[in-house]
């Protein structure tokens, strides 16, 4: 890849990663999140949604989706230990650049309009992002309270 195609793919995810932050810092508006959890809200979550994408390509939607995930999941859980607050604080808006709404939506709308074909397989792939998302806030929380005081203890 030339340099230019370099620098443009740059250019893109920068505004990606802007974009997914200000909808993360929105979604944790729209929740009440205290504003001073804004910041780590939009890192995590657009910070997920990079991950995403540059994995979207070698690893499929479903692995794409759970790296994404676990990411997502293992700053939120390093800022609610580093800001004193609980973990869904950051978790709840900091996935919501993953969460599979335009899938779920298509798939209502080709049922609607009699294209079962499409409506199969785009609720397919909206229940593989969902399990994805699942089984990574699983993974993630199945590591133990302590690590993440450890890490962020050495951060102070």
């Amino acid at each position: 890849m030339s340099f230019t195609g370099r620098f443009v793919l740059s250019v893109h995810l920068f505004f990606e990663f802007l974009t997914a932050f200000a909808g993360t810092i929105a979604f944790a508006l729209l929740f009440q999140v205290p504003k001073e959890y804004y910041v780590n809200c939009g890192f995590a979550g657009a910070c997920g949604w990079i991950c995403y994408k540059l994995l979207l390509s070698g690893c499929g939607l479903f692995g794409s989706t759970f790296f994404a995930t676990v990411l997502v999941v293992f700053i939120s859980r390093l800022s609610a230990v580093q800001r004193h607050c609980p973990v869904t604080v950051f978790l709840v808006a900091g996935i919501f650049p993953l969460v599979p709404g335009a899938g779920i939506y298509w798939t209502a709308h080709y049922i609607v309009t009699d294209q079962l074909a499409l409506a199969s397989r785009t609720g397919f792939e909206a229940v593989k992002a969902a399990a994805a998302i699942v089984l990574g806030i699983i993974f993630v929380f199945e590591i133990p309270q302590r690590f993440f005081g450890r890490i962020a203890k050495r951060k102070e």
